[in-house]
């Protein structure tokens, strides 16, 4: 990337659009990965530059053909630059990641939020929870950034809520997000390897995005990845090294028809080839049907 480049683009681009071809020429020149809230160039470019003029991310038509000064001009091409030198997902660079309409707080200290559970609670998981009022307790294990356990305590406001993860870097920013929120009377955060620090507790639905990269795409992981903790991705020789413990561990921890979901990433081959006998329900999302399994406590007893 060359700062001459940018220097000539500073004083010579004059709207929006013109920064937006300019950037999204850059980011496809430069190779970048997206998968951290989008999946193009042009939508990452959008959404950074919207940012730098503090304008809403998801309006973009009307302001296309508005001249910027030249100072906007130069905070906008500074995030972009910034992008393609240190290949830092979006959400570390805005510090803020968005499920649906839901904004969170993020930095490197969690994963960035992404999840296809999460669209599932904002539809209170229907039709597997028929009756949303009679979630009492539940908890999102290997929580993050808090952004699930968020999205449960707004779909299930009757219930209580624990947020438990082994990383206390991670809950320092569960802790933001839960407080900005003001759901700091609903959710409860934990330290916890899995369910290790939870004793006794039972839960009528348990959710669960655990780290579930295997050792071969961990060393084939783009660039982008390798800012975010390893921690909250590597799931071991074959990405389930989480998810057993979870299996194993989940029904002492579930009420009599509790529930339990979990995103696995693309391991549905490996976990139906390791379990036979259980009969895993696989859950509809954006991203297919091999994503995100249910099960109940009865089926792991």
């Amino acid at each position: 990337m060359s700062d001459i480049l940018f220097q000539e683009a500073e004083s010579q681009l004059r709207t929006l659009r013109d920064v937006l071809r300019f950037s999204i020429s850059r980011f496809n020149e430069a190779g970048l990965f997206f998968g951290h809230g989008t999946t193009n160039a042009h939508d990452e470019a959008a959404y950074l530059i919207l940012y730098a003029l503090h304008l809403p991310p998801d309006v973009l038509d009307p302001y296309l053909d508005a001249r910027l000064t030249r100072g906007e001009a130069a905070a906008a091409l500074a995030l972009i630059a910034r992008r393609i030198r240190d290949r830092v997902p979006a959400a570390y660079l805005t510090h803020e990641a968005w499920l649906g309409d839901y904004k969170f707080f993020i930095d490197q200290r969690a994963i960035v939020p992404r999840s296809f559970i999460a669209a599932l609670l904002m539809e209170q998981l229907s039709p597997w929870v028929h009756d949303p009022s009679k979630i009492q307790r539940g908890l999102d294990l290997c929580t993050g950034s808090g952004c699930l356990a968020i999205l449960m305590a707004l779909a299930f406001s009757y219930a209580t809520i624990d947020a438990a993860d082994i990383s206390k870097e991670a809950l320092e920013v569960a802790h933001i997000n839960v407080s900005d929120y003001g759901l700091g009377d609903q959710i409860h955060l934990l330290a916890s390897d899995l369910f290790t620090a939870l004793s006794n507790a039972r839960y009528d639905l348990i959710v669960s995005n655990p780290p579930y990269v295997d050792t071969e795409s961990m060393e084939a992981l783009p660039v982008e990845y390798l800012h975010e903790p390893r921690i909250a991705l590597t799931g071991g020789e074959d990405g389930l090294d989480y998810v057993r413990t979870i299996l194993r561990d989940a029904p002492e921890h579930l009420n009599p028809s509790g529930l339990l979901i979990v995103e696995i990433g693309h391991n549905r081959l490996a976990l139906e080839m390791a379990y036979p006998n259980l009969d895993f329900t696989w859950l509809n999302t954006h991203g297919g049907d091999e994503q995100v399994f249910l099960l109940t406590r009865e089926q792991l007893v």
